[in-house]
């Protein structure tokens, strides 16, 4: 076939490099794969999903619905399950408020706007979360349009606007949170240039950020959604910000935080995704998503054309989890399951990385940000990179997860570590390996 039988998407699309790095750790036995964000495979809830889906599939009463067709958002159950269960996330996030905000008639109020936010009708349920952040760019990016990211951020997104055509621009990220000064000056800049109006959305990864671990502080939150809003006139139309949660519920150290959907007047302009497949099994590929208005009509009108509906078994096993408090233990076994394989690595990381390598640590999530001295590149191409090959440990090499932003030049001195899937021995061995490689280069 003729390349130019192809559209321009289907000639644009780059091989995503997830693709290649989970190819290589498969295709090599000996390889210890510390790149994959795969979960712990022994933790996997085999037998709970067997009580849940024999209860399911008891009688054809109930057996029946769960293996036909569904409904394009999402069955009304798990959506509704959903709700309360986010709804029960920040509720709980928000126990540290000030007393003033504890005080009765606030906390009615408060409840009353929660229900709001938290509606079931605002909730769609997707083949993952990744089928919902790539319809919601269907639905807002024409080509050439902006989407501002994290700097740096989750590298499978980057994919995703690379193959709609849409330009990334990159905010510096802090410990807590992208720099607010700097996503000022690049809006201005945008403003200055004329091409404010082709920024759609800001795309963040509010808890346990992929690659760095970073969670997006409260406050962090409300500064977004008012410099967003302020640039909004000058835009000439709203400017959406999209709250990636994926890693929320994988929080092993330190309190929760509230999500961007609570920032006074953001109701309309927050996009919230999560996933259940990180929680509870990446098998069941069952995302969700809460949407303000005209944009949930356009991504249920999109997701109609994509599927007209995500699996409804999937959804039935999800929603028996939920009601029947079973997900909520097994959350709580991974939980402790994450923190004591970070330990693990956090031990090993500092028994054998070299005292100039800078570690980022986590409270949750699946990963760890090393950053070594500028001057030693750890891409693709690097010697550190293919030395590491040969030496059989495999990461994410830093320069993935930065968009192609002209603005400035793509920092390659940085790997992202995943203690997700590895084995407590794997990851010893891994990071031991790893440490004497850079050892070399950083002597």
């Amino acid at each position: 076939m003729k390349i130019d039988a192809l559209s321009r998407m289907g000639r644009r699309t780059a091989p995503p490099p997830i693709s290649w790095l989970m190819q290589t750790a498969l295709s090599r036995p000996k390889l210890i794969s510390l790149a994959a964000g795969f979960t712990d495979n022994p933790t996997l809830p085999v037998e709970m999903s067997r009580k849940v889906l024999n209860r399911v599939l008891h009688s054809p009463e109930t057996g029946r619905p769960a293996l036909q067709y569904g409904i394009t958002a999402g069955e009304t159950n798990l959506r509704q399950c959903t709700a309360r269960h986010l709804q029960r996330l920040d509720q709980s996030s928000s126990s540290s408020s000030s007393s003033l905000e504890r005080k009765s008639r606030t906390r009615m109020k408060n409840e009353d706007e929660n229900d709001k936010i938290h509606s079931w009708e605002r909730v769609m349920i997707t083949g993952g979360s990744q089928q919902l952040l790539y319809m919601t760019l269907e639905a807002l990016g024409d080509e050439g349009d902006i989407v501002l990211v994290e700097d740096p951020t989750y590298f499978v997104f980057l994919s995703i606007l690379q193959s709609r055509g849409l330009r990334a621009r990159g905010v510096r990220l802090e410990r807590n949170g992208l720099d607010l000064g700097h996503l000022e000056a690049v809006l201005q800049q945008l403003k200055k240039t004329g091409e404010l109006r082709r920024v759609k959305a800001l795309y963040f990864i509010g808890y346990f950020q992929n690659p760095t671990g970073v969670t997006t502080s409260f406050e962090k939150k409300r500064g977004i959604v008012k410099l967003l809003k302020q640039f909004e006139a000058a835009a000439g139309h709203p400017i959406y910000l999209l709250e990636d949660a994926a890693y929320r519920e994988l929080r092993f150290k330190g309190p929760d935080v509230k999500s961007a959907l609570l920032v006074p007047g953001a109701m309309d302009r927050v996009i919230y995704t999560g996933t259940y497949s990180k929680p509870y099994a990446p098998g069941t590929r069952v995302g969700f998503g809460i949407l303000p208005e005209p944009l949930f009509t356009a991504v249920q009108r999109i997701k109609g054309n994509h599927d007209f509906g995500t699996a409804n078994l999937l959804q039935q096993l999800l929603a028996g989890a939920l009601e029947t408090g079973l997900y909520d233990q097994h959350v709580a076994k991974i939980e402790k399951r994450y923190g004591q394989k970070a330990q693990v690595m956090k031990q090993a990381l500092a028994r054998h990385f070299p005292p100039n390598v800078e570690i980022w640590e986590s409270g949750g999530g699946l990963y760890f940000w090393a950053r070594l001295p500028g001057n030693v590149p750890t891409g693709v191409k690097s010697k550190v990179f293919q030395t590491a090959l040969k030496n059989d440990v495999l990461y994410v090499p830093g320069e993935l997860c930065y968009a192609d932003d002209p603005a400035r030049k793509k920092p390659d001195h940085e790997m992202r570590l995943s203690f997700g899937s590895a084995s407590e021995e794997n990851i010893r061995e891994g990071i031991k390996r790893l440490g004497e490689v850079l050892r070399k280069f950083l002597s």
